[in-house]
Protein backbone atom coordinates (compact mmCIF):
# COMPACT_ATOMS: atom_id res chain seq x y z
CA UNK A 1 0.00 0.00 0.00
CA UNK A 2 0.69 3.94 -0.39
CA UNK A 3 0.67 5.96 1.87
CA UNK A 4 0.96 9.91 2.41
CA UNK A 5 1.59 10.89 5.89
CA UNK A 6 1.99 14.13 7.00
CA UNK A 7 3.83 15.72 10.26
CA UNK A 8 7.35 13.47 10.91
CA UNK A 9 7.81 14.60 14.54
CA UNK A 10 8.27 12.12 17.61
CA UNK A 11 5.59 10.20 16.33
CA UNK A 12 5.00 10.42 12.83
CA UNK A 13 8.60 9.64 12.36
CA UNK A 14 8.54 6.78 14.31
CA UNK A 15 5.27 5.51 12.55
CA UNK A 16 6.51 5.88 8.92
CA UNK A 17 9.45 3.53 9.77
CA UNK A 18 7.05 0.78 11.37
CA UNK A 19 5.00 1.08 8.53
CA UNK A 20 7.73 0.97 5.85
CA UNK A 21 9.09 -2.02 8.12
CA UNK A 22 5.75 -3.94 7.27
CA UNK A 23 6.52 -3.65 3.61
CA UNK A 24 4.22 -0.38 2.80
CA UNK A 25 5.42 3.05 0.75
CA UNK A 26 5.18 5.83 2.96
CA UNK A 27 5.92 9.02 1.50
CA UNK A 28 6.49 11.73 3.83
CA UNK A 29 6.09 15.53 4.36
CA UNK A 30 7.35 17.45 7.21
CA UNK A 31 7.51 21.31 7.10
CA UNK A 32 11.52 20.40 8.27
CA UNK A 33 13.10 19.58 5.10
CA UNK A 34 15.50 17.42 6.94
CA UNK A 35 12.93 15.22 8.11
CA UNK A 36 10.56 15.03 4.57
CA UNK A 37 10.59 12.93 1.77
CA UNK A 38 8.76 15.41 -0.15
CA UNK A 39 9.06 19.44 -0.24
CA UNK A 40 5.57 19.86 -0.47
CA UNK A 41 1.93 18.73 0.20
CA UNK A 42 1.64 19.03 -3.73
CA UNK A 43 4.62 17.03 -4.36
CA UNK A 44 3.31 14.47 -2.18
CA UNK A 45 -0.11 14.09 -3.30
CA UNK A 46 1.49 14.13 -6.73
CA UNK A 47 3.78 10.65 -5.67
CA UNK A 48 0.59 8.49 -4.49
CA UNK A 49 -1.31 6.77 -6.76
CA UNK A 50 -5.48 6.79 -6.38
CA UNK A 51 -7.45 6.41 -4.61
CA UNK A 52 -5.12 8.15 -1.90
CA UNK A 53 -5.03 7.51 1.05
CA UNK A 54 -2.94 10.79 3.73
CA UNK A 55 -2.29 10.39 6.81
CA UNK A 56 -2.74 13.69 8.82
CA UNK A 57 -0.50 13.54 12.16
CA UNK A 58 0.26 17.64 12.92
CA UNK A 59 -0.53 19.54 16.39
CA UNK A 60 -4.25 19.51 17.02
CA UNK A 61 -6.10 22.68 16.15
CA UNK A 62 -4.98 25.15 13.70
CA UNK A 63 -2.29 22.99 12.57
CA UNK A 64 -4.63 20.40 11.34
CA UNK A 65 -7.26 22.61 10.09
CA UNK A 66 -4.95 23.91 7.47
CA UNK A 67 -3.51 20.85 6.68
CA UNK A 68 -7.11 19.57 5.94
CA UNK A 69 -7.85 22.26 4.27
CA UNK A 70 -5.23 21.98 1.83
CA UNK A 71 -5.49 18.30 1.19
CA UNK A 72 -8.72 19.28 0.41
CA UNK A 73 -7.91 21.30 -2.43
CA UNK A 74 -5.29 18.71 -3.74
CA UNK A 75 -7.52 15.06 -3.45
CA UNK A 76 -9.47 13.61 -5.43
CA UNK A 77 -13.01 12.16 -5.28
CA UNK A 78 -12.09 8.28 -3.57
CA UNK A 79 -9.46 9.27 -1.55
CA UNK A 80 -9.46 9.49 2.25
CA UNK A 81 -7.46 11.81 4.51
CA UNK A 82 -7.10 10.07 8.48
CA UNK A 83 -6.52 12.37 11.21
CA UNK A 84 -4.36 10.54 13.62
CA UNK A 85 -3.48 13.76 16.04
CA UNK A 86 -4.73 14.42 19.47
CA UNK A 87 -7.75 16.76 17.50
CA UNK A 88 -11.03 17.27 19.29
CA UNK A 89 -13.86 14.72 18.51
CA UNK A 90 -16.40 17.55 17.98
CA UNK A 91 -13.59 18.40 15.15
CA UNK A 92 -13.79 15.41 13.06
CA UNK A 93 -17.21 15.84 12.38
CA UNK A 94 -16.51 19.51 10.74
CA UNK A 95 -13.68 17.94 9.25
CA UNK A 96 -15.67 14.83 7.48
CA UNK A 97 -18.70 17.29 6.34
CA UNK A 98 -15.69 19.48 4.90
CA UNK A 99 -14.23 16.62 2.85
CA UNK A 100 -17.58 15.14 2.09
CA UNK A 101 -18.85 17.67 -0.26
CA UNK A 102 -15.96 17.11 -2.78
CA UNK A 103 -16.03 13.26 -2.46
CA UNK A 104 -13.20 12.25 -0.27
CA UNK A 105 -13.14 10.05 2.95
CA UNK A 106 -12.57 10.97 6.40
CA UNK A 107 -11.38 8.52 9.18
CA UNK A 108 -10.37 9.97 12.91
CA UNK A 109 -7.46 7.76 14.64
CA UNK A 110 -6.89 7.91 18.28
CA UNK A 111 -2.96 6.41 18.62
CA UNK A 112 -1.49 5.95 21.71
CA UNK A 113 1.85 4.41 21.98
CA UNK A 114 4.56 7.22 22.54
CA UNK A 115 8.30 7.21 21.97
CA UNK A 116 7.55 3.02 22.58
CA UNK A 117 5.38 2.42 19.51
CA UNK A 118 8.11 1.75 16.91
CA UNK A 119 8.81 -1.07 18.86
CA UNK A 120 6.23 -2.06 20.62
CA UNK A 121 3.17 -1.40 18.12
CA UNK A 122 0.98 1.75 18.95
CA UNK A 123 -2.69 0.94 20.41
CA UNK A 124 -5.43 2.81 17.23
CA UNK A 125 -8.98 3.62 17.97
CA UNK A 126 -10.66 4.65 14.92
CA UNK A 127 -13.68 6.18 13.79
CA UNK A 128 -15.82 6.76 10.32
CA UNK A 129 -17.46 4.46 7.34
CA UNK A 130 -16.43 0.82 6.95
CA UNK A 131 -15.79 1.90 3.37
CA UNK A 132 -12.84 4.52 3.89
CA UNK A 133 -11.44 2.71 7.20
CA UNK A 134 -11.19 -0.04 4.69
CA UNK A 135 -8.84 1.94 2.69
CA UNK A 136 -6.71 2.45 5.66
CA UNK A 137 -6.87 -0.70 7.07
CA UNK A 138 -3.58 -2.33 5.80
CA UNK A 139 -2.06 0.62 7.52
CA UNK A 140 -3.54 -0.08 10.97
CA UNK A 141 -2.88 -3.46 10.55
CA UNK A 142 1.24 -2.15 10.40
CA UNK A 143 0.81 0.13 13.18
CA UNK A 144 -1.09 -2.00 15.92
CA UNK A 145 0.98 -4.02 18.34
CA UNK A 146 1.63 -7.39 17.87
CA UNK A 147 -2.02 -10.00 18.89
CA UNK A 148 -5.09 -10.08 18.66
CA UNK A 149 -5.65 -6.67 20.43
CA UNK A 150 -4.65 -3.18 20.70
CA UNK A 151 -6.89 -1.32 17.64
CA UNK A 152 -10.57 -1.09 17.42
CA UNK A 153 -12.58 0.71 15.40
CA UNK A 154 -14.71 2.16 17.91
CA UNK A 155 -17.50 3.75 15.71
CA UNK A 156 -18.66 6.47 13.61
CA UNK A 157 -17.07 9.78 12.69
CA UNK A 158 -15.56 10.87 16.10
CA UNK A 159 -15.68 8.08 17.74
CA UNK A 160 -11.46 6.85 17.16
CA UNK A 161 -10.41 10.51 19.23
CA UNK A 162 -13.30 10.40 21.59
CA UNK A 163 -12.20 6.83 22.78
CA UNK A 164 -8.73 8.35 22.71
CA UNK A 165 -9.60 11.05 24.99
CA UNK A 166 -10.91 8.90 27.58
CA UNK A 167 -8.20 6.88 27.56
CA UNK A 168 -5.86 9.54 28.29
CA UNK A 169 -8.32 10.71 31.10
CA UNK A 170 -7.99 7.33 32.60
CA UNK A 171 -4.17 7.60 32.18
CA UNK A 172 -4.57 11.19 34.32
CA UNK A 173 -6.51 9.41 37.18
CA UNK A 174 -3.99 5.87 37.50
CA UNK A 175 -0.75 8.44 36.89
CA UNK A 176 -1.82 10.85 39.96
CA UNK A 177 -2.85 7.19 42.12
CA UNK A 178 0.93 6.04 41.34
CA UNK A 179 2.24 9.62 42.50
CA UNK A 180 0.22 10.26 45.31
CA UNK A 181 1.34 6.34 47.07
CA UNK A 182 4.72 7.49 46.04
CA UNK A 183 4.81 10.44 47.99
CA UNK A 184 3.26 9.33 50.81
CA UNK A 185 6.24 6.20 51.21
CA UNK A 186 8.51 8.59 50.70
CA UNK A 187 7.21 10.89 53.47
CA UNK A 188 7.65 8.09 56.20
CA UNK A 189 10.46 7.23 58.24
CA UNK A 190 9.84 4.38 58.43
CA UNK A 191 10.17 3.41 54.87
CA UNK A 192 13.32 3.08 54.05
CA UNK A 193 13.54 1.60 50.10
CA UNK A 194 10.71 3.79 48.18
CA UNK A 195 11.97 2.80 44.87
CA UNK A 196 12.15 -1.05 45.82
CA UNK A 197 8.83 -1.34 47.15
CA UNK A 198 7.65 0.17 43.65
CA UNK A 199 9.60 -2.67 41.77
CA UNK A 200 8.11 -5.22 44.23
CA UNK A 201 4.38 -4.04 42.70
CA UNK A 202 5.70 -4.99 39.33
CA UNK A 203 4.48 -9.07 40.18
CA UNK A 204 1.94 -10.43 41.35
CA UNK A 205 0.02 -7.89 42.85
CA UNK A 206 -3.73 -6.00 41.05
CA UNK A 207 -1.36 -2.49 40.38
CA UNK A 208 1.08 -3.77 38.25
CA UNK A 209 1.27 -1.84 34.46
CA UNK A 210 3.32 -0.68 32.10
CA UNK A 211 2.97 2.97 33.89
CA UNK A 212 4.04 1.03 37.10
CA UNK A 213 6.78 -0.16 35.24
CA UNK A 214 7.38 3.41 34.01
CA UNK A 215 7.60 4.76 37.06
CA UNK A 216 10.73 2.30 38.44
CA UNK A 217 12.72 3.45 35.36
CA UNK A 218 12.06 7.07 36.24
CA UNK A 219 13.26 5.97 39.97
CA UNK A 220 16.20 3.62 38.63
CA UNK A 221 17.39 7.39 36.76
CA UNK A 222 17.10 9.46 40.04
CA UNK A 223 15.72 7.86 42.84
CA UNK A 224 13.58 10.59 44.68
CA UNK A 225 13.62 12.82 41.71
CA UNK A 226 15.26 15.04 43.14
CA UNK A 227 16.23 16.61 39.71
CA UNK A 228 12.36 17.47 38.67
CA UNK A 229 10.74 20.40 38.94
CA UNK A 230 7.26 19.22 40.28
CA UNK A 231 4.99 20.87 37.57
CA UNK A 232 2.98 18.75 35.34
CA UNK A 233 1.50 20.19 31.81
CA UNK A 234 -1.76 18.92 30.57
CA UNK A 235 -2.97 17.83 26.46
CA UNK A 236 -5.96 19.30 26.95
CA UNK A 237 -7.21 16.18 26.90
CA UNK A 238 -8.05 15.74 30.08
CA UNK A 239 -10.31 19.00 30.46
CA UNK A 240 -12.30 17.70 27.12
CA UNK A 241 -13.02 14.56 28.97
CA UNK A 242 -14.23 16.47 32.23
CA UNK A 243 -16.19 18.39 30.00
CA UNK A 244 -18.00 15.81 28.19
CA UNK A 245 -18.75 14.26 31.68
CA UNK A 246 -20.56 17.20 32.36
CA UNK A 247 -22.25 17.45 29.45
CA UNK A 248 -23.72 13.66 29.56
CA UNK A 249 -24.02 14.18 33.36
CA UNK A 250 -21.38 11.15 33.74
CA UNK A 251 -19.44 11.37 37.71
CA UNK A 252 -16.00 11.47 37.11
CA UNK A 253 -14.30 12.12 40.33
CA UNK A 254 -11.08 10.48 40.08
CA UNK A 255 -9.99 12.40 36.68
CA UNK A 256 -11.95 15.03 37.72
CA UNK A 257 -9.39 15.62 40.25
CA UNK A 258 -5.82 14.73 38.41
CA UNK A 259 -7.05 16.89 36.13
CA UNK A 260 -6.84 19.71 39.27
CA UNK A 261 -3.96 18.49 40.60
CA UNK A 262 -2.12 19.24 37.31
CA UNK A 263 -3.23 22.73 37.92
CA UNK A 264 -2.29 22.74 41.86
CA UNK A 265 1.10 21.90 40.38
CA UNK A 266 1.67 24.93 38.32
CA UNK A 267 1.26 27.00 41.52
CA UNK A 268 3.58 25.23 43.92
CA UNK A 269 6.78 22.66 43.82
CA UNK A 270 4.16 19.94 43.74
CA UNK A 271 6.30 16.27 44.65
CA UNK A 272 3.41 14.38 43.16
CA UNK A 273 4.08 16.63 40.10
CA UNK A 274 7.46 15.03 39.82
CA UNK A 275 6.42 11.40 39.51
CA UNK A 276 3.26 12.91 36.73
CA UNK A 277 6.75 14.56 35.04
CA UNK A 278 8.93 11.82 35.05
CA UNK A 279 6.08 9.05 33.77
CA UNK A 280 5.20 11.54 31.06
CA UNK A 281 8.48 11.65 29.87
CA UNK A 282 9.34 7.71 30.01
CA UNK A 283 6.51 7.16 27.92
CA UNK A 284 5.96 9.68 25.56
CA UNK A 285 9.33 11.52 25.88
CA UNK A 286 7.28 14.66 26.88
CA UNK A 287 9.84 17.56 28.27
CA UNK A 288 10.65 17.75 31.85
CA UNK A 289 11.34 21.42 33.81
CA UNK A 290 15.00 20.61 35.60
CA UNK A 291 15.20 22.85 38.86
Amino acid sequence: MELGLVGLGKMGGNMRERIRRAGHTVVGYDRNADLADVHSLEELVGKLSGPRVVWVMVPAGGATQSTIDQLAELLAPGDVVVDGGNSRWTDDEKHAEELAAKGIGFVDCGVSGGVWGLENGYALMYGGDAENVAKVQPVFDALKPAGDFGAVHAGRVGAGHFAKMVHNGIEYAMMQAYAEGWELLEKVDSVENVREVFRSWQEGTVIRSWLLDLAVNALDEDEHLGGLRGYAQDSGEGRWTVEAAIDNAVPLPAITASLFARFASRQEDSPQMKMIAALRNQFGGHAVEKK
